[in-house]
Parts: C-alpha cells; structure tokens; sequence
C-alpha cells in the first residue's frame, strides 16, 4: 500500500498540486494585505464613507441587506490574485503578450 501511495503521488502530480496549494495561499494572504494596506486606503479617499465593503442595500425592516460592499471586495480581491497568478506563470513559463 506504501508503494502504491508513492507512485500515485508521483503520478499525479499530487506534489505539485500540494506545493500550489501552499503557494497559493500565500500569495492570497500577500494580495489581502496589499489590498488592504494600499488600494482600499486609496478607494476609501475617492469614495464617500469609506468603510464600502459595508455597503448593503435593506431589503425592509427585520431583513439582511443585500451585502453588495462585501460580493464587490471578494471581486476585487478574486481580479487581484488572479492577475499575480497570471503574471506568476507568465514569467514561469515565458508567455509572451499577444501584440
């Protein structure tokens, strides 16, 4: 069973979908704090308020708002990281830009 578990880490990948897993994280944790530290301070002085991530629409009295701040941060935050992802691998595996 040893053997077996062996070869099918070697044979799928399952090393290398591990090792972008942790990567992947850490890159996710890198974009939030640049996110947080640099652009949201930046967005923040153009918009008014501030704090839009809290932004919601009532939906009526006793009823959850529509968080649309939050879904419009996990966008943002979601175009961030794949852009470093995308870049990542373009340097990775020297993609070169359509012209």
């Amino acid at each position: 069973m040893l053997e077996q578990f062996k070869r099918f880490l070697v044979e799928t990948n399952a090393i290398a979908l591990a090792i972008g897993v942790v990567v992947g994280g850490a890159v996710s944790k890198l974009v939030a704090a640049l996110v947080a530290g640099l652009i949201m301070p930046i967005i923040s002085l153009i918009l008014p308020g501030g704090a839009w991530r809290e932004f919601g629409i009532s939906l009526g009295e006793g009823n959850d708002p529509l968080r649309i701040g939050e879904v419009l941060g996990a966008v943002l935050d979601f175009l961030i990281i794949a852009w470093v992802v995308y870049v990542m691998v373009a340097k990775l595996f020297k993609i070169q830009p359509t012209k």
